[in-house]
């Protein structure tokens, strides 16, 4: 769903520009219709004005059309200016000359203004019978010119907002690719170091002479290349898609419980961990991956342990609802604070003072994204302890 998404609009950036595209054309086709409401309504009072002008040439009452003048046109919001039948200028209202400016420069400014709106807008004819006595042209109001810049000004706004939205995100991800491309690098080092300080001390026993049963030195040594091998193979995977076979998940889990309680010991406290495996599924996976992510899952267990007598409980069941298979991960360390919860799969999230907060991250990956399956925080209470939970099948 999220590639063809990511196909189909190229991501949240092209969403969020196809959104202020069609906002844009939302809010100019609106405006529009109101800026020509408004243009019908001034044609419309024009013609009245041509109209009632045409009358009062008939009836001869020139006070009649200095009424409707002064007390209609003159309050309207419009520029207009009116012409005889060669469409030379004899009077004009709110244009930014003078009325009573009769002078050769006003009257060629006039002039111009008159061949600028008859570009814009078609002149309303004076009609007296046959005979065209004049005409009346007219502009936008400042109403009208507003509202003709509206939707460019709020698509300005709108397209800043989203740069500045564009620029706050890559921030932010580029940001966690460093705490990502930090946490790595320790991670690396981190998982890398046990067996290479193991085999370094083999190497040393071997080099003093000290006596030791061979046999037992080479098997141990061969565990650690084999770590080494394992940790190799395992960072390799990440960021390709992993090959999945079918593998039984109690061996795997098995395995991982084994690690991790030969390492308890060097965290300075007892710590039981126990195994319930009430089922026994064979499911497509990538041991090494997925044997990866529970490790992260209990060593954030061991490093969050808080009491004398720690107790990590390890549960393999179905789930009646679904049918899923499901892996619970239980222990009695300090637990997580409520606003924490959400940010404990985030890149760089971490309780540890030297820690980069990419364990649990990387676990999530392997699970949701490798795997197809789920990993959440089922309950965590703070000086209790936390409950995760991975669904898988």
């Amino acid at each position: 769903m999220k590639t063809v998404f990511n196909r189909m609009f190229g991501g949240i950036k092209g969403l969020m520009f196809l959104l202020a595209v069609a906002a844009g054309l939302v809010l100019h086709l609106f405006t529009q219709r109101i800026v020509n409401q408004l243009r019908d309504e001034s044609r419309a009072l024009v013609q009245f004005y041509a109209q009632m002008y045409a009358r009062v040439a008939e009836t001869d009452s020139p006070g009649d059309i200095g009424f409707i003048f002064d007390q209609i046109i003159q309050r309207t919001h419009f520029p207009m200016i009116q012409t005889d039948e060669e469409k030379n200028p004899i009077g004009w209202k709110g244009i930014s000359v003078d009325p009573d400016d009769k002078s050769d420069a006003g009257l060629n400014k006039v002039r111009n203004m008159v061949r600028r709106m008859d570009r814009d807008i078609q002149p309303v004819p004076i009609r007296y019978r046959d005979r065209v006595l004049g005409y009346l042209f007219y502009g936008d109001s400042r109403l009208i010119l507003e509202l003709r810049w509206l939707p460019y000004i709020e698509i300005g706004i709108v397209g800043l907002f989203i740069l500045v939205g564009f620029f706050g995100y890559a921030n932010i991800k580029q940001n966690e690719q460093q705490h990502i491309w930090v946490g790595m690098a320790k991670e690396t080092a981190h998982q890398l170091g046990t067996p290479i300080s193991s085999l370094l001390g083999w190497l040393d026993v071997l080099r003093t002479g000290k006596k030791a049963r061979p046999a037992g030195v080479f098997d141990d040594m061969a565990k650690d290349l084999q770590r080494l091998r394992q940790v190799s193979q395992r960072f390799g995977q990440i960021g390709s898609k992993p090959d999945l076979a079918p593998a039984e998940l109690v061996a795997v889990l098995t395995d991982t419980v084994e690690y991790i309680r030969r390492r308890a010991p060097h965290i300075g406290r007892k710590v039981f961990i126990t195994e319930t495996y009430s089922v026994k599924p064979v499911l497509p996976m990538n041991p090494g991956l997925f044997q990866w992510a529970i490790e992260n899952v209990m060593k954030n267990a061991l490093d969050a342990m808080d009491k004398e007598n720690g107790r990590i409980d390890v549960r393999l069941r179905q789930a009646e609802d679904s049918g899923r298979t499901v892996i619970e991960i239980e222990d009695n360390g300090r637990g997580i604070e409520g606003p924490d919860k959400k940010r404990v799969f985030k890149p760089g999230y971490s309780t540890k003072l030297r820690g980069w907060g990419l364990g649990l991250t990387l676990a999530r990956r392997i699970i949701e994204e490798y795997h197809g399956g789920k990993m959440v925080i089922k309950e965590s209470t703070p000086g209790k302890g936390t409950v995760v939970r991975v669904e898988m099948g």
